[in-house]
């Protein structure tokens, strides 16, 4: 019953904005709601009880595993990465700071009191970070969208906000001028870089009532003569292919591989890292970082088993670890293929 009622303060109070995204009708919005193109019909739900009861028959351990990251080729110049934390990815060019997705926050929640916790500290700490020029947000569910973060953001560096269509406003209200809404394959050029807004497999929602009202999505980087691919969250379909027929084959991914069990609920909104392979595979990625696992518990599968499963799927497919891998958090690397 306790959990019912927490679920019911969670929706009906939090995240909640007034007004909703208004524009002209498209192959994947009617109006009303965002939808992947050719399931405006079909419908997909998450049943949070069934998550649930997963989460709590296979909680995280208190000592946390030891997980064996890759060895990978030691440049010294490039694009600059940092893995954070979850899908919270620091990416520097000579001209410009990106943080996408970025949550510090102790949990992926509206609550200081309820909702998944973090099991893993940030690799570089905020007051660590460089003076950031773009925050890039794929969707508004609370581990991508984390406003206190954003808020902080605002105030210590001014950046640019990109934010899918509908989520200009929530950001509005909460004191954030300096914001880019786009709709997929809209562009934004920033000094030397242009973004590109790209479609994505997912879903939005941030209480009760508000189901699907913003858009999704993934983000093509074009910077400093690379392509650099950032998935967000989504599930498999095949927008990966269309991305690599229209935007091209990015030299860098960042795809997520973690938060998909159980399968039967979890499938049309999060890749599982077999699933991630093929997707890397279907873009043409020279190569590819795993993101989205590791720091919240929001399924069901062990904390260690995204790498064990992605070295599985390594192997199935004929694909070099140096070609997917996962880095540990705070630890830099440079995109210099």
């Amino acid at each position: 019953m306790k959990f019912f009622c927490y679920l019911l303060i969670f929706f009906v109070i939090s995240g909640c904005q007034t007004g909703y995204y208004r524009g002209p009708i498209s192959d994947h919005f009617d109006g009303e709601k965002f939808y992947y193109p050719g399931e405006k019909d079909k419908k997909h739900s998450i049943v949070f009880f069934t998550i649930w009861k997963a989460i709590l028959q296979n909680p995280w351990p208190k000592q946390l595993p030891e997980i064996r990251y890759a060895t990978l080729p030691h440049y010294t110049q490039g694009i600059k990465v940092i893995f954070v934390n979850h899908s919270t990815v620091l990416m520097q060019s000579k001209q410009v700071n990106f943080l996408m997705d970025p949550i510090y926050s102790y949990r992926a929640s509206p609550f200081a009191w309820f909702g998944p916790a973090r099991f893993k500290k940030p690799g570089i700490e905020f007051i660590e970070l460089p003076k950031i020029d773009v925050v890039l947000i794929s969707h508004n569910h609370y581990d991508h969208l984390d406003l206190p973060t954003l808020k902080r953001l605002n105030k210590t560096f001014s950046p640019l906000f990109i934010v899918p269509l509908g989520n200009k406003i929530l950001l509005n209200q909460n004191g954030i001028d300096n914001v880019v809404e786009l709709d997929w394959w809209q562009q934004k050029k920033f000094k030397d870089a242009t973004i590109t807004f790209l479609p994505a497999h997912h879903s939005a929602q941030r209480w009760l009532t508000d189901r699907n009202r913003t858009l999704w999505g993934s983000f093509g980087i074009q910077v400093a003569n690379k392509k650099i691919y950032f998935a967000g969250d989504t599930a498999y379909a095949n927008h990966f292919k269309l991305i690599r027929q229209r935007w091209g084959k990015p030299d860098f991914s960042f795809i997520p591989i973690g938060a998909y069990e159980p399968r039967e609920i979890l499938k049309p909104y999060h890749l599982n890292p077999q699933e991630a392979v093929k997707s890397h595979l279907e873009l043409g990625s020279h190569a590819s970082m795993g993101i989205h696992w590791g720091t919240f518990q929001m399924s069901a599968e062990p904390i260690e088993k995204p790498v064990i499963d992605l070295e599985a799927a390594r192997k199935e497919f004929h694909v070099a670890e140096k070609d997917f891998f996962v880095i540990r958090e705070g630890e830099p690397f440079y995109v210099n293929q």
